[in-house]
């Protein structure tokens, strides 16, 4: 009698050891599928080293992104419990302020249309700001708290959320091409330590996502967003009680110019550290310290916190975001490419998206019809460009990249 053949085949590899992609694995391991997480540097050695570890739904207009973010925030209640402290979830909630009363209008219209996606939103008026964060700056209008904005510490959060989902992790492996079948469906990696079998292969290479899809032949526009954060000194516990931000910040995350832009964003940490982001800018991969950059974050803090001004910075450090023309992330499977899936393109707000993202992942890994609707993002909405398509895919199992 001829012996069952078991494979030991993980179900997935998933491309990116994030916070997105270790929320991909969390949520696939939880509902049963085994899978190999690789990358070519350490756990939360890209964007997600770099992230404020935000957990926003402030900042987002009613919509798709804002039902992810919804989703999430529920998520990451719920991961709270079962993750260790050291992941550092705080629901400090959040406080977007203005200084004159036009746009406190705009700011009261925007709350009302998240409210009716479910968002709880309250308004401040500017003689009671002082009653929810007594050092913020005198004279502004007013603003809006957000009791669900929350924060975690990010690199943490990545790694438990691996560490969870018991995957097995490659790091220090770079993926140098994608491996096909004779049909030209995805069947696993090509790496610089060697091939990594599966029948699905989950891009979560976040600003790096679309040299991904690119092995694979498609066209998925996504483009590196540097961004800056000054760290504090630390100061006394509670100085900065939640995220705040002034009321410019929303129309910076909406905007695609490739232009610095810079809107303060202050928070506290536990170890007693301020926060203070967020800069913007397409510079490409572009590494070089911007003092324009520095100069704008530090002086519109100060303006929202005048007891900053006394403050030292101890250290700066950046990252790139990745960034899609519509803002919205690619999620599920690629039409175009069987065995292919995404989880990237998040921007600034992949820490906060991770869970919802990782869970819509994991439903189509199992072929299970979605928690919400998903075809806002859909991987292949931008398109096809001239020459992204294989004219002719390799007639064997390890198809390389063009």
């Amino acid at each position: 009698m001829p012996t069952k053949h078991v494979s030991h085949l993980p179900d997935a590899v998933i491309v990116g050891a994030g916070v997105v992609g270790a929320a991909c694995a969390y949520y696939a391991g939880r509902a049963g599928l085994t899978v190999t997480v690789v990358d070519r540097g350490p756990v939360a050695g890209g964007t997600t080293g770099a992230g404020e570890g935000n957990l926003l739904v402030s900042d987002k207009e009613a919509g798709p992104e804002l039902d992810l973010a919804l989703l999430s925030t529920r998520l990451w209640r719920e991961l709270a419990d079962v993750l260790p402290p050291e992941t550092e979830y705080e629901p400090k909630g959040g406080l977007v302020v203005t200084p004159d009363g036009a746009a406190l209008t705009a700011l009261r219209a925007f709350a009302e249309g998240q409210a009716k996606a479910g968002v709880e939103a309250y308004e401040v008026p500017g003689d009671r700001l002082h009653d929810l964060e007594p050092h913020l700056a005198p004279g502004l209008a007013g603003g809006f708290h957000y009791p669900g904005d929350a924060q975690v510490q990010p690199a943490m959060a990545a790694a438990q959320l691996l560490r969870a989902s018991r995957a097995h992790v490659v790091l220090g492996a770079e993926v140098t091409s994608l491996l096909t079948d004779r049909s030209g469906a995805v069947r696993g990696v090509r790496t610089t330590r060697g091939d990594l079998h599966a029948p699905a292969v989950v891009n979560a290479a976040g600003p790096w996502g679309g040299a991904l899809a690119r092995l694979a032949g498609v066209h998925l526009p996504v483009l590196p967003r540097r961004g800056f954060v000054l760290v504090t000194e630390p100061l006394p516990p509670r100085l900065v009680r939640h995220k705040v931000y002034a009321a410019d910040y929303i129309a910076d995350v909406a905007s695609g110019s490739a232009g610095l832009q810079s809107s303060a964003v202050v928070e506290g940490t536990p170890a007693g550290t301020v926060l203070i982001g967020a800069t913007r800018e397409r510079v490409g991969f572009d590494r070089t310290l911007s003092t324009e950059a520095l100069r704008r974050l530090a002086a519109q803090a100060i303006a929202l916190f005048p007891v900053l001004g006394g403050v030292r910075a101890l250290r700066t450090y950046h990252g790139f975001r990745p960034y899609l023309p519509d803002h919205l992330p690619a999620i599920g499977p690629d039409p175009r490419v069987p065995g292919l899936l995404h989880a990237c393109g998040h921007e600034g707000a992949g820490i906060g998206l991770a869970p919802a993202t990782g869970l819509l992942v994991a439903a189509a890994l199992l072929g299970e019809q979605p928690v919400l609707d998903v075809r806002p993002f859909r991987p292949d909405r931008f398109g096809d460009r001239p020459g992204d398509r294989f004219a002719d895919r390799p007639d064997d199992t390890e198809g390389a990249a063009p």
